[in-house]
């Protein structure tokens, strides 16, 4: 488990921010996310967590893996 500056840095590094949201305010965030992203060219399609960018070309007829 790492503590909380140390995943704070490993966000930091990522380029991306950490944000604390109240559990019943998730699915409102999640909703303006999704929203968000729809408006932005390429960006609002979804993907398996481990795709890489070259996999965003593969034919879509292909039968789906089973990823752990």
């Amino acid at each position: 488990m790492p503590r909380y500056d140390t995943l704070l840095e490993i966000v930091r590094m990522l380029d991306r921010d950490l944000l604390m949201v109240p559990r019943s305010l998730v699915p409102i965030v999640q909703s303006l996310v999704r929203d968000h992203l729809k408006d932005q060219p390429g960006e609002g399609e979804e993907r398996s967590l481990y795709a890489g960018d070259g996999d965003r070309d593969e034919d879509t007829t292909q039968e789906p893996r089973n990823e752990v």
